[in-house]
Order: structure tokens, then C-alpha cells, then sequence
């Protein structure tokens, strides 16, 4: 029997609500790494793509939901009907894909999901999306990232510019509060309205370095971006992808590395993200216990599944690649190794052998650190771990974690926390200062002053600084001094080079007025000049990571609160003699052993007047005397100036 007109159409309607399969570059063997856990570039095969099919310009589709009764692109290009593009499962690989003709670069579109499990249906932004709309909008956008670059120089010498002996201060920002239209302050400025000022300002003051809180989409502003739903899409707020493409490109020309912070360790529960993706705790662990952090109330990847840990490594190294960032920070790392992170007892599950250690995520990093150096020989992979967990920058053929740098929390936490005492009490905190030293080489290791610092009600660092005003700005220019002569890379949070009063404010400019003040200008002088130092002394940056680098000269007079010691570069003379001292007390005719003869010369003293200082010094410099001190063969006679570093370079 023939069909019915109405059969017929039914069925005419049924075949048009079916996306076209694409003949997608979406291969078997894609599909066996992606299942494997070893596909690090999805980005080019999941999610949008305009390409053509025979002839016919569209967008090819393929989503991630093996739990998915059926999957349906909707967008405004077919009213959101949940009907009109419904994707074709790709046998049992868990993959969703069509190709909708017409459809190309701008319309909006999302996943609608209807689970196998009764009942659950959502609407869902594509976790492999290349951007998404402005929040708080929630659909994603196809698009393309087609850009010239023009940083082919910059990306030449990279391995030579970041290679560990070379100087390396970061200059750690938020874009939207950097600074914004004074006109409009609630606006946030554009990719690249902010990119010319940032660099001019960056390579005025000397820093080699920037480094962005997270820049992918999130939806919640306040959460600064470690808060992620878009692991492949630069947040629209401040423009398109080749807006950012731009961003990194004009820095790169302008002679400056961009690292980006990136959020392995937990992702926002808002509906249209990665939670509860098909109906099921796909990227997330089923268990709370496992899967939700008590602290953030956000999801923690599930780094034991393959396909997780392939999506993961593809948003790194698509960062790495299409975007050409010259580092990672990855943040929470001790979040991600530890089972019973910010957890009570009876509210984490053991590994299999009954130990806190993430096994599945520790392998996760191995894995990470040595497809990023691999593919990207130069960048730098940095680990936030505020533990004592070992071997995090040894590499993974030793039993390390393999990540390039660290930051140093207990520097930062021991240093701001003797820096914020009365100088009449530090005598007795001495120790506070020297004990870095003693674990000073088991990683290689960032100097962090960073955002976490001068938030939530712990204060701005000029506000940290005690006694009145003078001696604050003093302080505030010893503790960068000090920071800057220690072994290690700096990295240092905008606003506190030129002395921000008051703690940081996502949803508002930098006090940039304070720089009509001179104390605040002096203080950003101060900054560039150790930057100047830090890049013109080999001593300063050649062995960061070695004992040969550094020689106590005193470490024991904690009478009057003073450090003093060497670094030596690799090879030869040119030794800088650092003396620092953390009282208000200048002293004169203070002994340090030093050890060799000729003139030291005094290349830097915080206190000079161009900085706001006193003006004390040493005239230039000391003629080091056939006098045996702190156990050296000849000895300097110098004069100290108050709350005050002093850089004096072998002649």
C-alpha cells in the first residue's frame, strides 16, 4: 500500500528535523585517542566548525553525551526549536554529530540534551566552543580563528628568552580592573584598547613577563575567572578571539611573554556548563565527596576518565597553540593532589591503597607537563601548590610532577607576615627570613606577591606595611628589593608598583590618580630600576636555581635586623653583594665580609630621593680592605640607610 500525502510529509518533516552528517575530518582513530585519554587537539575536531560539504557552506557539529537519549543543535538560526537539527549518535563512541547547512561564523546556537535517564532535559553551551556570547548570555557563538600573526621573531627566541637563566618578573593584572574609561568606569575596556597601553606600561617599567587571571569565559564575574565554563573561548566581555589573538600578538612585538592562569581543579555548576552534562556526572565524579568542593561549591573534574582528561589536555595546549601563550599557571594544584583537600574527616574517599593522594590526578599532570614541553619547547608550565609536596618541578622520569616552576607560598606567607611587624619586634622573627634558604633549591621556584594577597580584607601591601607613612612607603620598597635580590623569578600584582592604599577591586580601575603623588612615584621608579637591575646583572638571574648562586655573608644579626649576602652568576667575577636592613635605625660603619678585594660599587639603594628616600648611601661605593669578616677574606665598612636595601656590584 502506498503511503498517505500525510505519511509523506511526516516523514519529509522527520528527515529535515535530522542534521546532515558531516564527513566530519572526525576519524576512528580520533575517537580511539579521545577514548584513551591521549587526544590533545580536540579543538579541531569537537565542537563548531564551518566547513563546507559538497559544495554547501555550513557548520559541522560534534558533542560529547554517551548518556544522551538524543542531542539537538539549537540556535537562532532555527527559532531554538528543539526539533529542527537533531545530531546523529556515532555508534557507541559517546560522539553526537550533523552538519547544518546555512549556518556559519556568529549565529548563536546551543546543545539541547534529553538523557536516557527520565525526566532530564537542558539546553547546553559546547564545551568545545570557541566563543560564547557576552554574559550573563549563555549561548555560544560559531566562529572561526582565522589570524595573521605577526610575533614570528618574538616566537623564535622564546626558548632563549624564557630559558631558566635568563631574567624573568611578572607582572601579574585582571584585565577588566587594570584600569578602565575614566568617562565610563563601569565600562570594560576591549582587548585592544587595553594592549598598547599594557605594553607601553609593561616595557616602561621593565617586567618580561604578564600574567592574566584566567581570561576563558565564566560566568561569574566576581569569581575573577577561576570559575570556568568556556575551556576553549577568551571571555567575551572584552571582545572576540582574534581580539585576543591581537592582545598577545602586540605584546610579543613589543618583547613580552603572556602567561595565562588556567582552572584544571574545578569548574562552575552553572546549568548550561560542563555539570551534569547528559543527564549524568560526565566530567565530574558522581560522588560529592569526590566531585564537589566544600570551599568553592564548584565540581571537580573526574581525571580518572579518559575522555575528561582528553578534554583537559586539549584546552591546554590549545591555549599553547592557537593563541600562542608562552606559559600556563595552572592554579590549585595542591586542590587537585590531595583527596581530603578542605575536607573533614569521613568526607573524602581513600585511593586504592588507603592514602589522600589523587593517583588519577597526578598522572593527569605528568601527562600534561610532557605533551606541553613536547609540542611547545620554551613555555613555561607553572604549578600554584602551596605544600610541601616533592619534586613538583622534577621531571615525571624521576617520580616529579614535571612542571617547570612553582610558586613559592611560604616565601610569600613568612615574608609578609615578618614585613607587617613593628620593626622594634622583628629581632625576634629573624629566622622567619632565613629559613627559605633552607628549602630554597628543592624546586625552582617563583617569588609570588600576588592578587591572593591584597584581598578579602588582608589589605593592600602599602596598608600592610607598619609605622607612619614614610617609613610605610620605605618598607613597601625593602620587601621588592628583597624580593628582587632573592633566588628565584618575581611575579608581583598590579597596583602594588606604584603603591595602591586600598586592596583590589575587580569592578574598578587601579588608583592610577596616586602617581600625581611623588612617595607613589618614586615607588614606581624603584620597581622599574630593579627590574633594570635584574635583567643588566647576570648575578641576579643566571643561577636562580642552584647554591653556587647565592653565599650568605651574615645571616645571624638579628640585634639590628640585618641580612647580607652574594650572588654569583654562572661564570667569572661580577658578584652583587646585597644588604638589607629591616629597621628604621640607619647605621654607619656596619662590617660586612665580602669575598674578594677591589671597589664595590653601589648600583642601587631604595633609599636615594629619587625614590623617596632619605638619601643615605655610600658615595658610589666601598674599597673592599684586606680584613677578614663573616668568615671572608676582606670586609666593606658601610652605611645603612633605614628600612632599606643596598645592591653593591664587585668591580
Amino acid at each position: 500500500m502506498s503511503p498517505s500525502r500525510r505519511e509523506k510529509a511526516t516523514a519529509a518533516a522527520a528527515a529535515g528535523r535530522k542534521a546532515v552528517l558531516p564527513g566530519s575530518p572526525l576519524t576512528d582513530y580520533d575517537v580511539h585517542l579521545f577514548n584513551e585519554g591521549s587526544h590533545y587537539r580536540l579543538y579541531e575536531k569537537l565542537g563548531a566548525h564551518p566547513i563546507e560539504r559538497d559544495g554547501v557552506a555550513g557548520t559541522g557539529f560534534v558533542v560529547w553525551a554517551p548518556n544522551a537519549e538524543s542531542v539537538s543543535v539549537i540556535g537562532d538560526f532555527n527559532g531554538w526549536n528543539v526539533g529542527a537539527h537533531v545530531l546523529h549518535r556515532r555508534g557507541e563512541t559517546g560522539l553526537w554529530e550533523g552538519f547544518i547547512p546555512g549556518v556559519g561564523r556568529g549565529a548563536n546556537y546551543k546543545y539541547h540534551v534529553v538523557s536516557r535517564l527520565e525526566g532530564y532535559r537542558e539546553n547546553k553551551a559546547d564545551p568545545y566552543g570557541f566563543w560564547h556570547e557576552k554574559p550573563p548570555r549563555t549561548a555560544s557563538v560559531v566562529w572561526d580563528l582565522d589570524y595573521t600573526w605577526n610575533d614570528a621573531p618574538w616566537l623564535a627566541e622564546r626558548a632563549a628568552r624564557q630559558a631558566m637563566d635568563r631574567p624573568m618578573s611578572i607582572y601579574e593584572m585582571h584585565l577588566g580592573s587594570w584600569i578602565r574609561d575614566p568617562a565610563a568606569p563601569e565600562r570594560l575596556l576591549s582587548y585592544g584598547e587595553i594592549a598598547p597601553r599594557l605594553a607601553a606600561y609593561v616595557r616602561e617599567l621593565g617586567f618580561t613577563h604578564v600574567e592574566l587571571l584566567p581570561v576563558m569565559e565564566h560566568p561569574y564575574y566576581p569569581s575573577w575567572g577561576y570559575q570556568l565554563t568556556g575551556y576553549f573561548a577568551p571571555t567575551a566581555r572584552y571582545g572576540t578571539p582574534q581580539d585576543f589573538m591581537r592582545f598577545v600578538d602586540v605584546l610579543h612585538q613589543h618583547g613580552i611573554g603572556v602567561i595565562l592562569d588556567w582552572v584544571p581543579s574545578h569548574f562552575a555548576t552553572d546549568a548550561h556548563g560542563l555539570g551534569y552534562f547528559d543527564g549524568t556526572h560526565l566530567y565530574e565524579h558522581a560522588d560529592r565527596r569526590q566531585g564537589f568542593h566544600p570551599d568553592w561549591q564548584s565540581y571537580i573534574f573526574n581525571y580518572g576518565r579518559n575522555e575528561v582528561r582528553s578534554f583537559l589536555l586539549s584546552s591546554a595546549l590549545f591555549w599553547l597553540d592557537r593563541y600562542h601563550a608562552d606559559g600556563l599557571r595552572v592554579d590549585a594544584v595542591a586542590s587537585m593532589l590531595y583527596l581530603d583537600y578542605a575536607r573533614q574527616n569521613g568526607d573524602w574517599v581513600p585511593n586504592a591503597y588507603g592514602g589522600k593522594e589523587n593517583i588519577a590526578a597526578i598522572e593527569f599532570m605528568r601527562q600534561l607537563n610532557q605533551a606541553a614541553y613536547r609540542d611547545f619547547p620554551g613555555v613555561h608550565m607553572i604549578a600554584e601548590e602551596s605544600t610541601s609536596w616533592s619534586m613538583v618541578t622534577q621531571p615525571p622520569y624521576v617520580g616529579g610532577l614535571g612542571f617547570g616552576l612553582k610558586w613559592d607560598m611560604g616565601w610569600m606567607n613568612d615574608t609578609l607576615r615578618y614585613m607587617g611587624l613593628d620593626p622594634v619586634h622583628r629581632r625576634y622573627h629573624h629566622n622567619t627570613l632565613t629559613f627559605r634558604m633552607l628549602y630554597a633549591y628543592a624546586e625552582n621556584f617563583i617569588l609570588p606577591l600576588s592578587h591572593d594577597e591584597v584581598v578579602h580584607g588582608k589589605a593592600a601591601l602599602l596598608a600592610k606595611m607598619p609605622g607612619d607613612d614614610w617609613q610605610k612607603f620605605a618598607s613597601l620598597r625593602l620587601l621588592f628589593g628583597y624580593q628582587f635580590s632573592k633566588p628565584g623569578k618575581k611575579l608581583l600584582f598590579m597596583g602594588g608598583e606604584f603603591g595602591q592604599w586600598r586592596e583590589w577591586l575587580h569592578d574598578e580601575s587601579l588608583d592610577w590618580h596616586l602617581l600625581e603623588h611623588a612617595p607613589h612615584r618614586g615607588l614606581q621608579r624603584w620597581v622599574a630600576d630593579l627590574n633594570r637591575l635584574l635583567r643588566e646583572q647576570p648575578a641576579l638571574h643566571e643561577v636562580d636555581f642552584h647554591p653556587h648562586g647565592f653565599e650568605w655573608m651574615d645571616c645571624s644579626d638579628h640585634d639590628n635586623s640585618v641580612l647580607a649576602f652574594v650572588r654569583r652568576p654562572r661564570t667569572g667575577g661580577g658578584e652583587v653583594l646585597v644588604v638589607l636592613n629591616f629597621t628604621p635605625v640607619p647605621r654607619t660603619g656596619y662590617r660586612v665580609g665580602v669575598p674578594r678585594r677591589g671597589t664595590w660599587r653601589e648600583v642601587l639603594n631604595s633609599d636615594a630621593h629619587d625614590y623617596g628616600g632619605s638619601g643615605l648611601g655610600n658615595l658610589g661605593g666601598v674599597e673592599a680592605v684586606d680584613r677578614s669578616w663573616h668568615g671572608q677574606p676582606c670586609s666593606l665598612e658601610l652605611t645603612l640607610p633605614p628600612l632599606a636595601v643596598i645592591f653593591l656590584r664587585n668591580e
